[in-house]
């Protein structure tokens, strides 16, 4: 037996089988060129691109000003002399350089984000939306360093090379009267290299032996390290080495506040201005000294000006670190270690003063496994239980080695005393606690994905068993998609409970629930069929059926759209990229051009 489009190609599965459907490239490309396509990506996206187009003008603006600075003054005028156009091409990006170092801490100030998540004072649903995608936009930032570091680099490359070879082969010139500048008691130096050493040597002498020129290189070369690094496949598969090389910012930050203290970028002073006017000075530069009217220039170098960006954000990102380095040090019980099908365990844990809620999620260290590495896991309890929990999947080193250091690889019963020390950091929050400020709700998990949601259906539970009357959400859309039938054993007694709790308060519509098995083998497919008359499923043992293959996304938006004609419905997602991107093209796609119309609001987990 073989699969076929995420289906099996059998007869007597065909009924109850997932179907698959995409829309044609053409149909897409059209479907997002219509009016009310448009209009829905604007009221959906709006305020993220408002926040990109005012970051990208800043950007140009900061540009074009500091670029008109150091190329149309007269206090440059001999300095574009020596250097050319491309002194203006190092500053301006200098300046943009600044301003993104300032942003780039602050998307990773957890405790700031939920701070200000949790303040709904300050922080309307579609801002905290914004919130949510802080990881996003560290990324562009990141990339615009990237970018306005290459600009820089290589326009002071190009200043390096004019300024030694006019202190060693322009004779006769203006570049070799200003080079010689300085080396006269009374003089100052406009040309920033002093020994006479021809290129490439003396380049590479600027480079090793200037402040500006080291510090440049360190700067760089941990920009490099840290933006290669970054990247999804070291992420995933290493994620050690982009623990430890994201940590080189620290040195980044430090050769960046000090990378101009050397004042290699020289202009002429106020008070040389007033007496030696280089526009007409400049054409008789062997007088100078000789007439009154041409003094000898002088010059100064620019103050460092980085500092002033970054102290804020160093600041604040300093006590962010301490206030993590305060929490994590509380001490944390393990209270029971779960061993779960799928490769899965259970970490249920108590702390004093611990107060979550729904979706947010932590970071755990392990000194037994690395005594530096944190790793993001999100909470699967429910704010009304007495301890908090985390499902782990065994996927790498230090999953397996907290497995193993938690008794998960041996059969007989672990001592309390024996579990290692746990250190937490958290709860952070998340899209994820926005669940209960909709009326209806799509969840949408892929595999271990499910964990936030399974805090969410808990916490519906707990609700229901107590009060529910004052609960604003009314009606869930559970959608889970796995590839192997052992995921769903830790999951399926919590769905059957919250099974059970909906009939016996006579609202079994509360909950609309749909599984989905990705993959499977021949053996499988022919016992999933013998049983599938059964009253309950084979594999979860809930009423609703479990599907085989993937949703018809487009079909499903459809019908909870025409269920909820008036509503702003919230789609929340743990899960893949490429399942977010199709959630968020179905979101603006099926979302009603009228204001008053349906409206799908994509969120997805970013940790």
């Amino acid at each position: 037996m073989t699969k076929e489009t995420g289906c099996i190609k059998a007869a007597a599965l065909t009924s109850f089988c997932g179907e698959i459907h995409t829309l044609p490239e053409k149909e897409l490309s059209q479907c997002a060129l219509c009016p009310a396509t448009m209009g829905n990506w604007v009221v959906n996206e709006g305020l993220s691109i408002l926040v990109i187009l005012v970051w990208l003008g800043l950007n140009a603006f900061l540009f074009w000003w500091y670029y008109r600075v150091y190329d149309v003054p007269v206090k440059f005028y001999y300095s574009r002399e020596l250097l050319g156009s491309a002194l203006a091409w190092a500053r301006a990006p200098a300046a943009c350089l600044n301003f993104n170092c300032l942003l780039i801490l602050l998307p990773v100030c957890r405790n700031l984000l939920s701070f200000l998540r949790g303040s709904s004072a300050c922080c309307s649903t579609r801002i905290r939306r914004q919130l949510d995608r802080n990881l996003t936009f560290h990324k562009m930032v990141a990339w615009m360093i990237a970018l306005h570091t290459a600009i820089h680099t290589i326009a002071h490359l190009f200043n390096v090379e004019r300024c030694v070879d006019a202190r060693v082969e322009a004779k006769g010139t203006i570049q070799a009267a200003l080079s010689e500048l300085g080396d006269k008691s009374g003089e100052t130096y406009l040309n920033f290299v002093r020994k006479k050493i021809s290129n490439p040597e003396g380049g590479l002498y600027v480079a090793f032996t200037y402040l500006a020129g080291l510090s440049g290189v360190i700067i760089t070369l941990a920009l490099i390290l840290i933006i290669t690094s970054s990247t999804k496949t070291i992420r995933r598969s290493y994620f050690e080495v982009f623990w430890y090389t994201h940590h080189l910012f620290v040195i980044f930050f430090i050769g960046l506040v000090i990378h101009g203290a050397g004042r290699i970028v020289r202009g002429q002073t106020a008070e040389s201005l007033k007496v030696h006017d280089p526009q007409t000075c400049g054409k008789n530069f062997s007088q100078w000294g000789k007439i009154p009217s041409c003094p000898i220039p002088q010059f100064a170098g620019n103050p460092p000006m980085t500092w002033k960006w970054v102290v804020v954000p160093m600041i604040l990102y300093f006590f962010e670190r301490l206030v993590r380095f305060w929490r994590s040090q509380q001490k944390v019980v393990i209270t029971k270690v779960v061993n779960h099908p799928f490769k899965t365990f259970e970490l249920q844990m108590m702390k004093k003063g611990f107060k979550m809620e729904v979706g947010q999620y932590i970071f755990v260290q392990c000194p037994a496994v690395s005594h530096l590495e944190w790793h993001p896991f999100t909470l699967t309890s429910a704010p009304e239980e007495d301890y908090f929990s985390i499902h782990i999947r065994i996927v790498g080193d230090w999953t397996e080695g907290l497995s193993n250091a938690c008794g998960c690889d041996k059969q007989e019963f672990q001592e309390a005393w024996k579990l290692p020390k746990i250190l937490v950091d958290g709860p952070f929050g998340t899209a994820s606690e926005d669940v209960f400020s909709y009326e209806t709700v799509m969840l949408v998990g892929a595999g271990i994905g499910v964990t936030p949601f399974a805090s969410v259906l808990k916490s519906v539970w707990y609700k229901y068993c107590n009060d529910a009357t004052n609960l604003k959400l009314k009606k869930i859309y559970f959608y889970w998609l796995c590839r192997d039938t052992h995921a769903f054993e830790w999951f399926a007694d919590l769905l059957q409970s919250l099974e059970n709790q909906m009939q016996e308060r006579d609202n079994a519509e509360f909950l609309s629930y749909n599984i989905y098995l990705t993959g499977w083998d021949e053996s499988q497919a022919t016992h999933f069929t013998v049983h599938h008359d059964e009253e309950k499923d084979v594999i979860t043992g809930l009423k609703q059926k479990t599907l085989y293959g993937r949703p018809n996304w487009e079909n499903e938006f459809k019908t909870i759209a025409s269920q909820h004609p008036s509503s702003r419905v919230g789609v929340f997602l743990c899960g893949p990229e490429a399942l977010a991107e199709t959630l968020n093209k179905q979101c603006i796609n099926n979302s009603a051009a009228d204001p008053r119309g349906v409206h799908f609001i994509f969120n997805k987990e970013n940790f």
